[in-house]
């Protein structure tokens, strides 16, 4: 039996599989000088092998449980019910009793111990499973221990514990549970530490939660804790609330609860000399972890005692930096309408597209502004540029200016030449109101030469002149905002924008005329793009055999079983002809990894079945003729109401220069990520190819490992045919894990979430604000979709989602408003609403929890905000 037993000064970190999280981590406090630790053992995870998961009875019931779904939570209940039974009944061996008794002898037979579950599935950096399983405190005697030791066993299958371990994909049979046996301190006073603010993320921040006697009244939430912050060995902020009540350990055995008397409900749990040294202790234990923790203390007499850390997993991670200067991370994601983890070929690709210098933390990609922020032409090129376009980012900003002690400001400008974007600055709308917009059909002529062109020279390239190739032609274009000319246009429409917004509110006392000024202007790529594929659906709706074979496509090969249907070859023609034009797009198209519609074409079906079902014949022509009478009753409009003004001549001219400039112009701010993913779409073909070598060499075991290189390392591999097999399979787990983490908008390199909020008055009540980004008033039925490939809205739907990119376009032309977490005035989703005449509010925090599928909303696009009209 001696290894069914591990003391703590015989663990250390790398003991996970043997003590379990808890266990390891107590092992490892036991050994950092000057941390206390009170004396303890672990009963391992060797004797819950061969004693629980061995028993029959056990192993038949797991086997049952393997195959319940995390949704069966009547199945889910009544198995772990029957496990604990059994497991709570089965005899503890001779030999494991002998050697508990003899370790209690050891520490004192007589004493008090808690008895603590721990899991190997607990405490990790990936996920904390703390609170799964039982603990239970004051336990005095051998046979209570014994007990208790079956009933920590036993927790391991708890209807919570069960759910969490199904959800986080844990198999039943491969967490084996440690029981840990230590000391009991009774301590007067006890609780939490983390080292990095648990509200903000802040690292240089130590919140500490304390409350009088044991902390399981603090865990449990049965009563208040005092709070304090500590920066830098200051107390930076100190919250004292009323404590109403004490844990305590009761005499038989057990814990108990009192109030606490009147006269200590408002007193400080500690002293200001008791909270600094207790936040340098939590930082010798962070210094030793290598990373924020989560610590359970308590103080008896004058010694602090350690009782648990674990790592922190819900912070956002940082980016890798070798300095000790403070950074502002504004996230790319967010400005380019993709939360979602990136994989490193698509990271490095989009590094060297943006010709930025860019930081990847937690799969997301962020650019630091502080440079920027330090002078003041940058502050104002940033509230500018990035603040106009997102109000959140904007006041996210301004806070993080308000404190001097921040960034450092610089009077030399001379560093600050381009936008966040590394284009050109910002050039007023007054020089380029005259700007000719024929160059907007010479930038698009130019660059599909330029694809053709690439197309063609890539067929001819591999191995590493392939990589030197790609390379070269991403430096050389930057994609078509290489061309000064092209910001240019994009701007000057932006401007114009701006221009008949705030003249017209002014003048007319009318918001947001821009957005119905917008609506069917040429040029537009990405509308074109929502508008042909009703055009698909008009060659598929006359023939029901094909409609029927489509809604039973299973697969990509669908298009290969159309022929044999009456209308089968024109609808694959169809199709086909859509996909030569836009099969480069996707959801998350600015990572080379996602898949392509032209890869996956079965991602578009339920699209095209919801168009035929729920358009008319000819409704693309339709739809583009009806936004362009609605835009020009829109000008005639406003012309004529300003003629009526005193100078009415004067501003109805400088208002149509603008609404020409809107309207032959705008239409070109989708051209740019047409012509990147264009490219990108080019380069994935010809890499894979080149991977698919590999593959015939044996070097590579899948072609698609290739997309867990950085574009370096794919360098490396096709010239040296080495692969670091164990790399790309620790990238895997990683994006596995980066899937779960929610990116923020900015955050500092002290990991500091700056939360930020709209500025608004007189909402409607239970109003949820937003940014408006398209005119109008709808109600509708909320569709709350978080993939494309879910979708299949009705006519009378609202898209409520994370953010919508060009390759959620499709969906547009069957919707009635969109609302999304993410998004800003010029993303690219607010211009296609604009040119659809969709009513839209984005920039919602957390609106795909707000907002239930099914709800009755009320989506206000003039001023910004969604009312929620039923919560049935």
């Amino acid at each position: 039996m001696h290894n069914y037993i591990a003391d703590f000064l015989n663990l250390d970190k790398t003991a996970l599989t043997t003590a379990g999280g808890k266990g390891a981590n107590l092992g490892e406090l036991a050994r950092i000088n000057g941390i206390h630790v009170p004396d303890g053992f672990c009963i391992t995870t060797e004797a819950f092998k061969h004693i629980v998961a061995g028993n029959a009875g056990v192993a038949a019931l797991l086997d049952q449980l393997a195959v319940v779904p995390a949704t069966d939570r009547a199945a889910i209940a009544s198995l772990s019910a029957a496990i604990r039974g059994q497991i709570e009944a089965i005899p503890i061996p001779a030999g494991l009793r002998e050697a508990i008794h003899n370790h209690l002898t050891a520490y004192g037979v007589n004493d008090a111990y808690a008895v603590r579950s721990s899991a190997t599935a607990e405490d990790l950096p990936t996920a904390s499973f703390a609170g799964q399983q039982d603990t239970y405190l004051n336990i005095v005697g051998g046979e209570a221990i014994l007990t208790h030791v079956r009933q920590c066993w036993a927790s391991l299958f708890t209807e919570r514990a069960v759910s969490y371990r199904i959800q986080h994909g844990f198999d039943h049979r491969t967490v084996p549970l440690v029981v840990v046996i230590q000391k009991m301190v009774f301590p007067q006073a006890s609780g939490m530490l983390f080292t990095a603010d648990p509200v903000t993320s802040n690292r240089s921040v130590v919140s500490i939660d304390a409350g009088f006697g044991l902390g399981e009244a603090l865990v449990s939430g049965r009563t208040n804790a005092d709070t304090y912050k500590v920066r830098n060995g200051i107390i930076t902020e100190m919250v004292i609330p009323a404590k109403t009540l004490v844990m305590e350990a009761a005499a038989a055995g057990g814990t108990q609860e009192r109030e606490l008397p009147p006269d200590r409900q408002q007193q400080q749990v500690l002293t200001d000399a008791q909270i600094g040294e207790l936040a340098g202790i939590g930082r010798q234990i962070e210094q030793h972890f290598g990373s924020p923790q989560d610590i359970e203390w308590c103080l008896a007499g004058k010694q602090f005692y350690i009782v648990q850390s674990r790592p922190i997993t819900t912070l956002y991670p940082l980016p890798a930096v070798s300095d000790q200067q403070p950074h502002v991370y504004i996230s790319v994601g967010h400005q380019q309408m993709m939360t979602d983890p990136i994989r490193p070929l698509g990271m490095s690709l989009w590094q060297l597209t943006a010709g930025r210098p860019m930081y990847a933390a937690g799969g997301r990609l962020f650019v630091d502004v502080a440079p920027e922020l330090a002078t003041p032409a940058g502050r104002q090129l940033m509230l500018n540029v990035l603040g106009n376009n997102d109000p959140l980012i904007k006041d996210a900003l301004t806070s993080i200016l308000a404190r001097e002690d921040f960034i450092q400001p610089v009077t030399d400008d001379a560093t600050v030449q381009k936008s966040p974007s590394g284009n050109p600055a910002l050039a007023d709308y007054q020089t380029l109101k005259d700007f000719d917009p024929s160059v907007v059909g010479e930038l698009i002529r130019q660059s599909q030469a330029s694809i053709e062109a690439f197309r063609e020279e890539i067929k001819h390239k591999t191995g590493p002149a392939l990589i030197d190739f790609i390379v070269d032609h991403i430096r050389q274009t930057r994609g078509a905002m290489k061309d000064p000319r092209g910001f240019r246009v994009i701007m000057t429409a932006m401007n114009a924008s701006t221009w008949l917004n705030e003249h017209i509110a002014q003048w007319l006392g009318e918001k947001g005329v821009a957005d119905t000024l917008t609506q069917s202007v040429p040029n537009n790529i990405t509308s074109e793009m929502g508008l042909a594929l009703l055009d698909v659906a008009d060659v598929i709706r006359p023939y029901p055999a094909v409609i029927e074979r489509l809604q039973q496509a299973v697969d990509d090969s669908f298009l290969n079983q159309l022929d044999d249907v009456q209308g089968g070859r024109e609808a694959r023609e169809a199709i086909l002809a859509f996909l030569d034009q836009y099969g480069m797009r996707c959801s998350g198209e600015i990572d080379i990894t996602r898949p392509r519609w032209r890869e996956q074409p079965a991602l578009l079906l339920p699209v095209i079945l919801s168009n035929v079902r729920n358009s008319v014949p000819g409704a693309a022509r339709q739809k583009f003729e009806e936004g362009l009478r609605e835009a020009t009753r829109k000008r005639e409009s406003i012309l004529e109401r300003l003629r009526q003004l005193p100078g009415g001549d004067e501003k109805a001219a400088a208002a149509d220069r603008m609404i020409q400039l809107v309207r032959n112009l705008i239409g070109y701010r989708e051209y740019p990520k047409y012509d990147i993913v264009s490219r990108y779409f080019i380069c994935k073909q010809a890499l894979l190819a080149e991977a698919g070598r590999l593959v015939q060499a044996g070097v590579l075991p899948d072609a698609g490992d290739i997309f867990y290189l950085t574009f370096n390392e794919l360098d490396d591999l096709v010239r040296t045919h080495t692969v670091d097999n164990q790399l790309i399979q620790q990238r895997k787990a990683d994006y596995f894990r980066f899937d779960k983490l929610t990116p923020p908008r900015v955050y500092t390199s002290e990991g500091e979430i700056i939360t930020s909020s709209y500025k608004r008055e007189n909402l409607p009540a239970g109003a949820i604000a937003g940014l408006a980004v398209s005119a109008g008033i709808v109600e509708g039925r909320a569709r709350v979709i978080r993939q494309m490939g879910e979708a299949e809205p009705g006519p009378d739907d609202i898209l409520v989602t994370s953010f919508t990119d060009p390759g959620w376009t499709p969906l547009f032309v069957s919707i009635k408003g969109l609302v999304t977490e993410v998004g800003g005035l010029m993303t690219h989703g607010a211009v296609i609403a604009r040119e659809y005449g969709l009513p839209a509010v984005v920039g919602i925090d957390k609106a795909t929890s707000l907002i239930k599928d099914g709800q009755r909303i009320r989506v206000n696009g003039t001023e910004g905000y969604v009312e929620i009209l039923d919560f049935g």
